[in-house]
């Protein structure tokens, strides 16, 4: 038999995975509506031009994630109506949003700002992205501990057990214990599965080797146990008396001849600084052409002169390559409003 607590987890998984949990509700929660909101309006939008948007502002979270809020005051049909608005949406901007007071013709009580409908597919995907990572992070969080406990009852019972070894990918010392993930990665039949272990002071794990810069650990496989279990230096993990454990280890020092393998972080030497900058200035030169090669695009081939962020882009180019991008959108566009970036004082004709 296996000593109990030989497979462990992160202690971090148990208080990250209540936060995760309620970051995704909270999320679903509060954009889903507004999203189902104006996904009805946009089936039957009506722009109101006498209703009143108040304290509408919006703000960017690290340039990326922006949120917009607003108080809704407007009357169809003899009704009066007051909304409260908010949006969240990804987008590189800088500057003010334009935007208009936008209400379902079916359902006059749903109300939004046309902004949310223009970025309602951004919004959408936004959303579903952010769902999908946190809560496929909390599927697979409450799927390492279901399989955890499961692990800890099998070994609770007798079992046979078959030697296997196994890669260490990863360890750290806090105070006198040692924490080392580890994965059946070396094994012929191997599974690929990683589990977590925690040495007590004065334990190692039993190292018998290294194979690619890594180091190899004996572990054993209990019976049909999801997870295999890595081994330490005296073998105290497995019930067995004195004797058994000196006639165990015995052939086992002979083969590594009496210095067994020591933990150590293994170090690569990397690519040279100059290797490094070149990397890194060919990054920022693909980067930059292709926010080049979209702006081209946009001002020259888009179907549309409200197409975001590449709006933006054309706002920020230098005054020369602006009024340039604008002219292209002008000639395809000039009679209808000009765009973010291309309009003039009045916040609507050409500049």
């Amino acid at each position: 038999m296996l000593a109990q607590g030989v497979i462990s987890m992160p202690r971090a998984v148990y208080f990250s995975l209540p936060i995760l949990i309620g970051l995704t509700v909270f999320m679903a929660v509060s954009e889903t509506p507004g999203i189902l909101r104006d996904w009805t309006i946009n089936q039957n939008p009506v722009v109101l031009d006498s209703g009143d948007i108040r304290d509408g502002k919006c703000s960017t979270q690290k340039g990326f994630f922006t949120g917009c809020s607003a108080h809704l005051n407007y009357a169809y049909k003899g009704q009066n109506y007051n909304k409260d608005v908010e949006i969240m949406f990804v987008d590189i901007h800088a500057g003010d949003y334009e935007t208009d007071l936008v209400i379902s013709a079916d359902h006059p009580e749903l109300a939004t700002l046309s902004l949310g409908l223009e970025k309602l597919w951004n919004r959408i995907i936004t959303l579903a992205v952010f769902v999908a990572l946190l809560g496929g992070a909390c599927i697979a969080m409450i799927f390492q501990l279901l399989r955890l406990w499961r692990v800890r009852g099998q070994l609770r019972q007798p079992a046979q057990l078959v030697p296997v070894p196994v890669e260490i990918t990863t360890f750290q010392r806090k105070g006198k214990r040692l924490m080392v993930t580890y994965a059946d990665k070396v094994a012929d039949r191997r599974t690929g599965r990683a589990a977590h272990t925690r040495f007590e002071p004065g334990q190692e794990p039993l190292l018998v080797g290294e194979k690619g810069g890594k180091a190899v650990g004996l572990a054993v496989w209990h019976g049909n146990a999801a997870l295999p279990v890595l081994l330490d230096q005296r073998l105290e993990r497995i019930d067995m008396t004195a004797d058994e454990r000196a006639s165990t280890l015995a052939p086992l020092a002979d083969e590594l001849g009496g210095h067994p393998p020591e933990l150590i972080a293994q170090r690569k030497k990397g690519p040279s600084i100059l290797a490094r900058l070149a990397r890194f200035l060919l990054v920022i030169l693909l980067i930059i052409g292709g926010v080049l090669g979209y702006w081209l695009w946009y001002v020259t081939s888009a179907s549309s002169q409200f197409t975001s962020p590449a709006m933006d882009l054309n706002n920020m180019m230098p005054a020369p390559l602006n009024r340039w991008g604008c002219d292209q959108l002008k000639k395809r566009f000039g009679d209808q409003r000009a765009p973010f970036g291309c309009v003039a004082s009045d916040y609507t004709s050409w500049k």
